[in-house]
């Protein structure tokens, strides 16, 4: 944003963060709405210093990925929004995905006036229930279309319900995700981590494999089992903007 801070939107609610010093943030948001929405947004429940700190000494690579990308968190998204922006996302890269989920906003989603701003909810499966194939392929999807159209309708014919899959252990839960028209291994494991916070899976794609192939066959699963998925995180942002 043009004054320094950071916007954020879930659901109907819009959020901006702004620091004002070293390790200080103010928002613009009451205490009663960050216990209720952000908080759990932000994951910050839990202790990624502690997981920092088992995980540091094992691989010298994965240190020094800590280190400058220790104030990454895992952000607990919308199941729905976190769905569709990972169909979405395959063989896209991040300007035209943010411009497809834009036009999906600004067609399906609700107006939200914040302040001066003119902003757009992410539409719900209900939001989407009319919504056509065509109509879908104006919002720059492709063939993506097609698998998005077929997660609304089975959403509305109550065939599929994101939110019953969150009692699912982590493999039955990959199951049920990767039976959805369009979701593949790495999509599945992006929505199990980011959506419903299962910080053991981790989705590799082509810059960790790089890390793997580069470090002796490094293996995030065995070597850091149990928070494999923010460990991925740190090395995708490392190898992605700092080695890369």
């Amino acid at each position: 944003m043009p004054d320094g801070s950071f916007r954020f939107i879930t659901g109907k609610e819009v959020l901006h963060i702004r620091a004002t010093g070293e390790d200080r943030y103010e928002t613009d948001c009451d205490a009663d709405k960050w216990e209720e929405v952000w908080k759990d947004y932000f994951d910050l429940d839990r202790n990624y210093r502690a997981i920092r700190d088992d995980a540091r000494g094992r691989v010298k690579y994965v240190d020094m990925a800590i280190e400058r990308g220790k104030g990454i968190r895992i952000l607990r998204q919308d199941l729905w929004e976190i769905l569709i922006t990972f169909i979405i996302s395959q063989r896209k890269n991040i300007p035209a995905i943010s411009a497809s989920v834009e036009k999906l906003c600004a067609l399906y989603g609700e107006k939200l006036i914040n302040g001066s701003e003119e902003l757009y909810s992410f539409p719900t499966a209900a939001d989407m229930r009319n919504a056509t194939i065509e109509g879908l392929r104006s919002c720059s999807l492709g063939y993506r279309a097609e698998y998005i159209h077929d997660a609304v309708r089975r959403a509305n014919d109550c065939e599929l319900d994101m939110v019953s899959f969150k009692t699912l252990e982590d493999d039955a839960l990959f199951e049920e995700l990767c039976g959805i028209k369009g979701v593949g291994k790495k999509v599945a494991n992006c929505v199990m981590l980011f959506g419903y916070g299962r910080v053991d899976r981790a989705p590799v794609d082509v810059w960790i494999q790089r890390v793997i192939d580069e470090n002796g066959g490094v293996d995030i699963f065995e070597d850091f089992s149990g928070y494999a998925g923010i460990i991925q995180q740190y090395l995708f942002y490392y190898r992605r903007y700092i080695d890369g």
